[in-house]
């Protein structure tokens, strides 16, 4: 079947290692369910997977793609929660947890399996093509702002970055849930766009903002990170899911951080019911995931160049057979 994987490491130059054609369809095993993919999505996971990270020698040739909505082999139009078991049968309390195309083959191709226990319906409502933005991105600002934030409607958020998967989908389900948002971005477009999401304003990196906020989505790291210590109110919670610009900031705000009793909260993906929650709540609002760019799956590197050059706002698809 055609895929996209990787074929070697490369930590300075990721898509020399990524190669496309054919790989072994994969093998029926019991408890898992094979899907004819539909439509995948890219993240920086994939990128970061070419550099070598959670990716060893001995897993390559891997395919790539955490994210996919396809039919499955009744027939159910179905999306793939990508955090899958370590031992292939769901997600345990005492299981480690590995993100699909870390151990197993991702989605990037024809066709993928996952355990059963991964398979959620896809809801009517959805197209393909939205559906498979919402697996690793969207559930990750879904976590971050919900669960590990704890916003409520009324409270104020700061969006560092906009134009990435998680930052945009931050912006769009925070405006949905009636928070005020504002966010960040070196570039004049991006704010603008952001805006027009539902961010009640934009600004440059590091600007003061408004009001110091209740809680910080933070997935830029050390470019941003005094930023978002320095525009939390006393009490409130910086999340972080990434650090796109590196994980050593120069300055880690300690003094702020204990004297205002700041939360910092690490945060990955998210729960199988959390992703019933936001697959529910699309559903039912009408918020959609913003797709910058839909391409033909054998054009995938045009799309790896693009999110690899930050070029993109909002998630890139790649599409299978007769997809969206």
């Amino acid at each position: 079947m055609f895929s996209v994987f990787a074929a070697r490491i490369d930590r300075e130059q990721p898509l020399n290692g990524l190669e496309s054609g054919e790989r072994p369809a994969p093998a029926e095993r019991p408890g898992w369910t094979t899907v004819n993919v539909r439509a995948a999505s890219l993240n920086h996971h994939d990128l970061w997977s070419l550099r070598g990270v959670g990716l060893g020698q001995a897993q390559l040739p891997m395919i790539l793609g955490c994210d996919a909505s396809g039919v499955d082999q009744d027939g159910n139009e179905v999306v793939l929660h990508s955090v899958i078991g370590e031992t292939g049968h769901g997600v345990g309390p005492r299981e480690r947890r590995t993100l699909l195309t870390e151990k197993y083959q991702g989605a990037f191709a024809e066709q993928v399996t996952v355990p059963t226990w991964n398979v959620l319906p896809k809801p009517p409502e959805l197209s393909f093509a939205e559906a498979a933005c919402l697996p690793t991105a969207w559930l990750t600002a879904y976590r971050m702002l919900f669960t590990n934030a704890g916003v409520r409607p009324g409270d104020s958020v700061l969006v560092q970055g906009a134009g990435g998967g998680v930052a945009t989908a931050a912006i769009v389900l925070g405006r949905a849930a009636g928070l005020r948002v504002y966010v960040t971005s070196r570039d004049a477009g991006r704010r603008a766009r952001a805006v027009e999401l539902g961010a009640l304003e934009a600004f440059e990196p590091g600007a003061r903002l408004p009001q110091r906020v209740d809680a910080v989505i933070e997935t830029v790291g050390a470019a941003t990170w005094s930023h978002s210590i320095k525009s939390l109110r006393p009490g409130g919670t910086v999340v972080i899911a990434g650090a796109t610009s590196g994980d050593r900031p120069s300055h880690a705000e300690l003094t702020r951080v204990f004297f205002l009793e700041l939360k910092i909260v690490g945060s990955t993906m998210g729960s199988k019911g959390e992703f019933e929650d936001l697959l529910s709540f699309c559903a039912l609002t009408g918020v959609r995931p913003l797709v910058d760019e839909t391409l033909p799956l054998d054009k995938a590197r045009e799309g790896f160049e693009k999110l690899e050059s930050g070029g993109q706002f909002g998630k890139i698809v790649f599409t299978v057979g007769q997809s969206s």
